[in-house]
């Protein structure tokens, strides 16, 4: 029986989560400018949040949907929850970004606004707004107007009010789009006395307002902030004579009138102003109106320009070369040889593209592949994939055109490989394809040989330099074949087949896992040691987590690293008082799924691309890969006890959601993201130094 005590709102768990990226920017340790960042990252996650979670919150309160439907509440109570936590976190940012402010005066670098410039600076200015700003921008008169103007999700305007002193009943309002979608956000100023200033470009065009609206002649022209966020759920038409690439174009385009789920608006701006709005966009009443500071979408900063001196910005390491590799010309010869277990960001994602140019070059390649969930933007991997083609081998790629917000991207990649010649798989119908799939066929003598990766993120070479992942390249014919069973499933989805090594949802990866969850509770029940070591993005299956209480009433030893959203309660007496979670928010975003059952002595280590939720064990293709190289075993072992060692960037999570650091002897600090590359490094000069 599901207790609401014993779960955390998964809504409330992800603004917690959000908190600790706060807490990085709030941090006197990081850098300056990655400060900066990190505010960028939070709001672009606030932004995210409202559009997904509120979004589907917002539908569940029009349905009627009562406390029974949801895990910590009913949707009434937990959006008043999300209301009150985005109040006190909105606060909590203002405060932290006027800090970073006056810090980053103490380096000479000013974020200044149109009030506080130096003659030079009010020239530059006016050449710069009429040269590059002003023909861009086209004010709407809203005060007279039947409708109003459609206002873009996530979009900001400026709300201008005119008055004249004399006349105060002669007023006027009007409205501009900040065009930051073709206008860079920063400007840098002249230089001065001061040092190096930069000025926003809402601030430029407020510097300009009085030239635009000049003919009016009023006393007062004042603008002030506002942002509109809209449900981005996508609604598919159920019309059969439509492909799935046109249903989602069409969702696209209808997302941008979604419904409206948060208004923000600058504290300053005149009541009678912002009634107004609010009349005419009918959101008098409504519940998620956010009064803020003078300046949205600080999702930007985190391409704040790179001003100041270095010891202002973090400096990453330099991917490390894998020892296994660094012997090999070819890399399939190198992965044929032994399992390959390469760690993202700490070495290089340059291996997977390497291998895609080999495969696509070498003669006894008959076949490449893939399942692509987020591709980069300029995408080696698609190049590579195009190449292939062109030399003559048969590319299949399974692309997921519903990944949210990479939709249109995916779709670009979509043309562009159909175009080159590949073969495009949309999907499993109701089914997103999250697994991190590549297999490339060779003829090798009489035998067509397999080789495969299977990773815990996706193969894009942006998120990799950032992300913390993993990927396994293997020959093991037990995991290749399954492989290619998974991609005859793919391509026929009539076909089933039976999976003996790897985990794969939704057909049996969730029952698989909790008959292990299950093992471990029934040695601990025998004296037998027993323990579950796990790391994911986000715990949030009720089952999953009433399985994990069970084992620990009975002894076993649970320790987790969750990123994201825990619904887990840790630490209760009776209940729980046997499981461990942190939490680690660093320089990279942890990303990999990691499982490690103790199996009565004989460990069983896996990958994943599944978090514990119900929607990646029940309406996705993942796939959970086991590894059964012993020198690997251990080197995930090894990660795994580096991270849980962490007392520098672990947050401990409990029932009170308040992110407490976790501390340890201050005489041995520990960083995880830096210990894993220091380990990687002395494992590397071992492997030189054996040669």
């Amino acid at each position: 029986m599901v207790r609401s005590k014993d779960y955390i709102n998964r809504e409330i768990s992800w603004l917690s989560f959000n908190e600790r990226v706060l807490q990085e920017a709030m941090d006197t340790s990081v850098p300056l400018l990655e400060r900066l960042k990190f505010l960028g990252i939070f709001s672009s996650n606030q932004d995210e949040f409202f559009s997904v979670r509120v979004g589907t919150l917002q539908r569940m309160l029009d349905a009627g949907v009562k406390s029974k439907a949801m895990v910590g509440g009913s949707p009434k109570k937990v959006m008043g929850e999300v209301h009150d936590t985005v109040i006190r976190l909105r606060d909590k940012f203002d405060t932290v970004f006027r800090q970073i402010a006056r810090e980053l005066e103490s380096y000479n670098v000013f974020i200044v606004d149109e009030t506080e410039l130096t003659d030079e600076q009010q020239a530059f200015l006016k050449a710069y707004f009429n040269e590059k700003i002003r023909h861009r921008l086209v004010p709407i008169m809203i005060k007279d107007l039947p409708e109003f103007p459609y206002l873009r999700n996530q979009a900001i305007y400026l709300a201008v009010a005119m008055y004249r002193y004399s006349e105060p009943q002669q007023f006027n309002y009007a409205l501009i789009e900040v065009p930051t979608d073709v206008l860079a956000r920063f400007i840098i100023l002249p230089e001065c006395d001061r040092g190096t200033c930069i000025i926003m470009l809402e601030d430029v065009i407020r510097f300009g307002l009085s030239g635009i609206f000049s003919t009016f002649q009023y006393d007062s022209i004042k603008a002030y902030t506002i942002k509109l966020t809209r449900d981005a759920e996508m609604d598919f038409a159920d019309d059969v004579t439509k492909s799935f690439f046109e249903k989602v174009s069409e969702s696209l385009k209808a997302r941008e009138k979604g419904e409206p789920v948060r208004f923000v608006h600058d504290r300053e701006m005149p009541e009678d102003l912002l009634d107004f709005i609010l009349d005419k966009l009918h959101l008098a009443g409504f519940e998620n109106i956010v009064p803020g500071g003078r300046y949205h979408n600080a999702r930007d900063f985190m391409n704040f320009p790179a001003v100041g001196p270095e010891t202002l910005r973090t400096q990453k390491d330099t991917p490390l070369p894998h020892r296994n590799l660094i012997r090999h010309k070819s890399m399939l010869n190198a992965i044929k040889e032994k399992d390959i277990l390469l760690h993202y960001p700490y070495q290089s994602f340059g291996y997977h593209i390497d291998l895609l140019r080999e495969a696509a070059i070498d003669p006894n390649v008959i076949s490449i592949k893939t399942t692509l969930y987020r591709v980069a933007k300029y995408s080696n991997v698609g190049n590579a994939l195009i190449n292939a083609v062109k030399n003559g081998k048969e590319v299949t790629v399974v692309i997921e055109l519903q990944a949210r917000f990479d939709e249109e991207l995916n779709m670009y990649w979509t043309r562009k490989l159909e175009e080159a010649g590949a073969r495009i798989i949309d999907g499993v119908p109701s089914l997103k394809v999250h697994s991190k799939l590549c297999h490339i066929t060779r003829k090798e003598g009489d035998e067509l040989v397999h080789y495969s990766c299977i990773g815990t993120g996706n193969f894009n070479e942006d998120t990799a330099r950032i992300y913390c992942d993993h990927t396994l390249m293997t020959a093991n014919k037990d995991l290749t074949n399954e492989v290619e069973h998974l991609f005859d499933f793919f391509k026929c989805n009539y076909k089933k087949f039976l999976y003996k090594h790897l985990l794969v949802s939704p057909m049996h990866m969730r029952r698989k896992l909790l008959a292990m969850i299950n093992n471990e509770r029934k040695n601990a029940m025998t004296g037998k040691p027993a323990y579950i070591y796990a790391k994911m993005n986000s715990l949030v299956d009720v089952r999953m987590i009433g399985k994990l209480y069970d084992a620990s009433k009975e002894g076993v030893k649970i320790k987790l690293i969750i990123r994201g959203i825990c619904s887990l309660v840790p630490g209760v007496e009776g209940l729980s008082e046997n499981i461990e979670v942190i939490s680690i928010v660093d320089k990279y975003l942890e990303h990999s799924r990691v499982f490690i059952f103790c199996n009565g002595g004989e460990e069983k280590y896996y990958l994943s691309s599944a978090d514990w939720m119900a929607r990646n064990l029940d309406r996705r293709i993942e796939v959970t890969a086991p590894i059964y190289d012993r020198e690997l075993q251990q080197e995930l072992r090894d990660y795994m006890e580096i991270q849980f060692r962490d007392n520098t960037k672990a947050r401990i999570i409990n029932e009170s959601q308040d992110n407490k650091y976790r501390k340890g002897d201050e005489n041995e600090l520990h960083r995880a993201q830096v210990d894993i590359y220091r380990y990687l490094e002395g494992k590397l000069r071992g492997a030189e130094g054996s040669r």
